[in-house]
């Protein structure tokens, strides 16, 4: 994984090589420089260890997506919302594989290094209610659905809001 300042460096190399590369009509190797030097902007932007794990939660497959995120060494390098991204991940992957504590913590990191959509914020939310809602304390747990209810715009959690705030008229 290089540096994120090293990849934007060798991005700018690479698209003036390009640039050179097409003035003197090698038009085929001028391609390929332009693709890479995408590439490398691209991950400068997306991590390719988040976009690996996001692609492997759709398939549920929470042990290897562990695995990616554990071998980012260190994520407080990243960009602000890659950082985010990483521990709501791990967040994710911790509470499927029932561990509550560390879920709750990466969570709660999530959301206070940034995440940037409003749906992700407010499943991170919903997720700290539901783990208020296993250790009993219901004032939190409120909290946090409320919060959750006023970041679902798309009505995309509706139903396990309300599975959560039936659970906690049970308590």
């Amino acid at each position: 994984m290089l540096g994120k300042y090293i990849r934007l460096i060798l991005a700018i190399l690479i698209t003036a090589l390009s640039v050179f590369l097409f003035i003197n009509s090698f038009v085929g190797l001028g391609v390929v420089a332009v693709i890479i030097s995408s590439l490398l902007i691209l991950f400068h932007f997306k991590n390719e260890m988040n976009l690996l794990a996001f692609i492997f939660i759709r398939k549920s497959k929470f042990s290897t997506v562990e695995g990616i995120l554990n071998k980012v060494k260190h994520p407080e390098r990243m960009i602000k919302s890659q950082e985010a991204y990483y521990y709501y991940l791990l967040g994710l992957t911790q509470a499927q594989t029932h561990q509550p504590a560390l879920a709750e913590k990466s969570f709660k990191k999530a959301l206070s290094t940034g995440l940037r959509l409003k749906s992700d914020q407010a499943m991170a939310k919903l997720n700290l209610a539901g783990f208020y809602l296993a250790k009993r304390n219901k004032k939190l747990a409120k909290i946090h659905i409320q919060e959750a209810k006023k970041l679902d715009k798309q009505k995309m959690l509706t139903a396990q809001i309300r599975e959560v705030e039936h659970m906690m008229k049970r308590i």
